[in-house]
């Protein structure tokens, strides 16, 4: 059993949006990606071995994602370069939406940049690489870890046993913010206190320093997007 911090220290602006990374660590050995939040480590590193034991070779899709990267992610996806899925990952035409009704898609399947608990460190995206069909893609899509999916076994397995490493779903089910992202999982002892720290007024003064798609209308509504899509997330 992981023994897990009791609380997480205040961490910088830049720690909590992406634009520093002096509290992270890497998972290889090589010292390269993925990199996670330092005292996430030993819990995942549990996680990942208790999962190996049960017949499944977890790995990590995605871990830290910088700043500049998640402002890339939601520049392309406001302009259209990337596209907009509703909530059964269908495309929508952004022709047909107001400015705001193109942020709340966005935000649907992408965080605002600064908003990330990717750039935490400690929420990772997971899946079983031995249960992926040879020639297929992850998609990290829902269907993919519901019945049916090549990730359902591993899925099950993950609900059932990683409560005892500390980890949960903050996207567990739909609560009309986040979509249900079943391959999330986050590092509670230590994200519970990132998320109080992560401020709207922090948000607010980090995205005002950007070039980014949208901003007089994320600013305006900034109070309530952080409501359904940053602090409406499933309990523990």
């Amino acid at each position: 059993m992981v023994s897990h911090p009791s609380q997480a220290r205040q961490h910088t602006a830049g720690q909590l949006t992406g634009q520093e990374t002096s509290h992270l660590v890497s998972v290889n050995p090589d010292g390269g990606h993925p990199f996670v939040h330092q005292q996430m480590l030993p819990a995942f590193e549990a996680l990942k071995e208790a999962a190996n034991k049960a017949g499944f070779d977890l790995q990590i899709a995605s871990a830290f994602r910088p700043f500049e990267r998640q402002l890339l992610i939601w520049n392309n996806k406001y302009s259209g370069k990337r596209p907009l899925l509703d909530s059964n990952s269908q495309p929508i035409d952004p022709s047909s939406l107001t400015e705001l009704e193109k942020i709340h898609a966005i935000m649907r399947w992408s965080a605002l940049p600064g908003a990330s608990r990717h750039h935490w460190g400690t929420d990772i995206d997971v899946y079983a690489a031995n249960c992926l069909p040879e020639g297929v893609q992850l998609q990290l899509e829902p269907w993919e870890y519901q019945t049916g999916g090549h990730q359902a076994e591993f899925s099950q397995w993950l609900s059932s046993n990683m409560a005892r490493f500390g980890f949960y779903l903050p996207y567990a089910e739909d609560r009309h913010g986040v979509a249900c992202e079943p391959w999330h999982i986050s590092y509670f002892p230590v994200s519970k206190y990132l998320l109080l720290q992560l401020t709207p007024d922090l948000l607010k003064r980090t995205l005002s320093q950007f070039e980014l798609e949208g901003k007089s209308h994320i600013l305006e509504n900034l109070d309530s997007l952080y409501s359904r899509y940053i602090e409406n997330i499933c309990e523990v």
